[in-house]
C-alpha cells in the first residue's frame, strides 16, 4: 500500500506513518503543507491520500479541490476536527471522497483507508511513455529513440521515467531524492544533480539535446 499523509501535528503525524506502516507494511510519504500535498499527489500515484483539513500553505479542502481540478483520480481522505454537518459536506464537496473526524483510532483510519483501496480509484500506471520520438518502457526499464536503445542505470530511468510522467512540472531536488531514494536515505543532493547529469549526456549523445531543463536553486523538469 503507497499512502501520502498531508499532516502538520508532528506527533499526530509521527504516529500515523509509524502505525500505518506497521500494519500495512507498505510506504507513506509524510508532508507538512499543503503545497507539498499537492506537489506529491501529482508526482506519483498514490491508493490514497490522508489529507488534514488545517495546514500552512494551502488547507485540505483548497488542496483537494485543486487536485480534483487537474484531474487527480485517485483517493482522498480527510483528517479534521471539525465535526459539524456543514462541514463534512463541504470536505465532499471539495472532492474528497470520505471524512475521518478526529481524534481517531488508528484501526478506523486503516479500515477507511483498506475500504477506499478496494473502490480502485486510481488508474492503472502506462506500461509506457512517449515523448516525441522516444518512449520508456516501464516495464523494461528501457528508452528507445527509433531503433535505438539508450542504456540508462535503474536510477538515471527513474529519474528520467518521474520528470517525463510529471511533463511541463518543475520537480525539486527533495523530492527527486524522496521518491527515488527514500525519505529516510543518506543520499545527498549532489548525487541527484550527478545522476540527472549522466542521464542528460545519454540522452543528448541519442539526439535529445535539451530534454531534461535545469530550473536554478529548485529542480529539474522535461518541457512538455
Amino acid at each position: 500500500m503507497n499512502l501520502l499523509l498531508a499532516e502538520d501535528d508532528i506527533r499526530l503525524g509521527e504516529l500515523i506513518v509509524h502505525m500505518m506502516s506497521v500494519k500495512t507494511g507498505g510506504r507513506i510519504d509524510w508532508v507538512m503543507t499543503g503545497e507539498e500535498a499537492y506537489d506529491y499527489a501529482m508526482a506519483a500515484a498514490y491508493d490514497v491520500v490522508l489529507l488534514d483539513w488545517m495546514m500552512p500553505e494551502g488547507d485540505g479542502a483548497t488542496v483537494c479541490r485543486r487536485l480534483r481540478q487537474a484531474g487527480y483520480a485517485g483517493a482522498i481522505l480527510m483528517l479534521t476536527a471539525r465535526d459539524t454537518l456543514q462541514d463534512r459536506v463541504a470536505g465532499l464537496d471539495a472532492g474528497a471522497d470520505d471524512y475521518l473526524i478526529k481524534p481517531f483510532e488508528i484501526d478506523e483510519l486503516l479500515a477507511r483507508v483498506r475500504a477506499l483501496t478496494r473502490r480502485n480509484f486510481a488508474p492503472l500506471v502506462e506500461e509506457t511513455v512517449q515523448l516525441g520520438a522516444m518512449r520508456l518502457n516501464r516495464s523494461s526499464h528501457e528508452v528507445q529513440l527509433g531503433d535505438h536503445r539508450i542504456a540508462l542505470t535503474p536510477r538515471e530511468f527513474q529519474i528520467v521515467d518521474l520528470l517525463a510522467v510529471n511533463r511541463g512540472r518543475v520537480l525539486t531536488r527533495e523530492l527527486i531524492l524522496d521518491r527515488i531514494w527514500g525519505y529516510d536515505s543518506d543520499v545527498s543532493l549532489k548525487v541527484i544533480d550527478a545522476t540527472v547529469k549522466l542521464a542528460r549526456k545519454k540522452l543528448e549523445l541519442a539526439g535529445q539535446k535539451g530534454l531534461i531543463q535545469s530550473v536554478r536553486g529548485v529542480g529539474y523538469r522535461i518541457h512538455a
